[in-house]
């Protein structure tokens, strides 16, 4: 790769990753208005999530392997030329069950960009270079999930529902036209990828129970946020009589809370002592914010403050257990990453399903899976995780 174009690189990757972030929180303002126009319950429209990572959770297993033996390039572009029509067909849906099934279509694709940014990222960088590449993408993905509320309900209020997912479809053409002009190959040379070799580096990850701790705490806590995310539409313009300005305010607040801690993150480990410290005090937002929730929740204020006290607990555990889960086995990183993505897609589309089905209109059903799924992440947290004499090596070489 010329030097030219990894000039380039960064930006373009940023680029890539703007639909596949702001394409669900964007269209959270509009299920109201969605579930009117079709005449259909709240449950429905909030399968339009549980459809969607279901997706998410099948694409995210593939794209690793597939960029490994056809090259990052091609299968970013194919990916993301599914994203299109799925985005496509969201815009013009004549029903429910037609945007339902796009949404599905939409999540296959979805997951091509998060699954091979960060993969394209370790091809290209090295040192302290890529771990700067990764705090840019992650400060990045962060500021998208915190202006996607906002920009969502602005389109709704003035385009109507369909304008959001028109808004995700000329983001998703442009960003496919530039990879299609821009992006690189930085693969190298294919590899041979045989499905009996994916399904024995899988086998072995999921036969680890330090990695299904440690993948499972994060992944755990991001379905019961987005169960939240999914109910608080009706929570807020419904149970609680808020306007859609007024919630999309209210959603800001939550969506900020995590990314700015999920910013600072870095600096809050060195502030709390270290990682493991840092997960003691973490967990302890973490389960403060839900307890408030599932005690108090039953008003706008009262349930924005402890939920977002429950994203910031969360953001700040994140980068400490996740990076436990790419650590134990250092040779198979990729496919440790595609498989926390993977079960992470299918717990949203489980929970956020289950929720859904019994969502009653008050918050009591949501406060609840939140808090069950809270208690089964909390003591797998504190699962420890053996230092891996390779990594240890490397850590080692590192410093002289």
């Amino acid at each position: 790769m010329t030097q030219h174009n990894r000039r380039f690189l960064p930006a373009l990757l940023l680029v890539t990753l703007v639909a596949t972030i702001v394409e669900l929180d964007m269209s959270v303002p509009s299920f109201p208005d969605i579930a009117e126009e079709f005449g259909t319950s709240a449950s429905a429209v909030q399968l339009t999530i549980t459809y969607n990572f279901f997706g998410y959770c099948l694409g995210a297993l593939v794209y690793g392997p597939l960029s490994d033996r056809f090259g990052r390039r091609r299968v970013m572009l194919a990916g993301n030329t599914v994203m299109l029509a799925g985005a496509l067909g969201c815009a013009v849906a004549p029903a429910v069950e037609f945007l339902l099934a796009s949404r599905f279509v939409q999540g296959v694709g979805a997951s091509t960009s998060v699954v091979l940014v960060f993969v394209i990222i370790g091809d290209v960088y090295q040192g302290n270079r890529l771990f700067k590449m990764y705090g840019l993408t992650n400060a990045a993905m962060s500021a998208f999930m915190t202006a996607a509320p906002a920009l969502g309900g602005l389109v709704n209020r003035m385009l109507g529902w369909r304008g959001n997912y028109a808004t995700v479809l000329g983001i998703t053409l442009v960003s496919l036209l530039l990879m299609a002009l821009f992006l690189p190959e930085t693969k190298g040379e294919p590899a041979e990828v045989t499905v009996r070799q994916v399904a024995a580096d899988y086998r072995k990850l999921l036969t680890s129970k330090e990695f299904l701790a440690a993948s499972l705490v994060p992944s755990l806590l991001f379905a019961a946020y987005m169960v939240f995310i999914a109910a608080s539409s009706f929570l807020y313009t419904g149970t609680f009589g808020l306007s859609t300005v007024a919630f999309v305010g209210h959603l800001l607040i939550i969506v900020t809370s995590f990314a700015v801690t999920s910013l600072f993150a870095s600096k809050l480990i060195t502030v709390c002592g270290g990682p493991e410290k840092t997960v003691v005090y973490s967990v302890l937002a973490t389960v403060l914010g839900i307890a408030l929730f599932v005690v108090f929740g039953d008003g706008p204020w009262t349930t924005t403050g402890p939920v977002a006290v429950f994203c910031a607990g969360f953001a700040a555990l994140y980068p400490v257990v996740f990076g436990r889960s790419l650590e134990i086995f250092p040779g198979l990183q990729g496919a440790a990453s595609s498989l926390n993505m993977s079960g992470r897609a299918l717990l949203v589309s489980l929970l956020t399903g289950v929720a859904g089905a019994l969502f009653s209109g008050d918050s009591l059903v949501t406060a609840g899976v939140m808090g069950l799924v809270v208690a089964i992440a909390v003591p797998l947290a504190f699962v420890a995780t053996k230092p891996d004499r390779t990594r240890k090596e490397a850590a080692v070489a590192d410093t002289r």
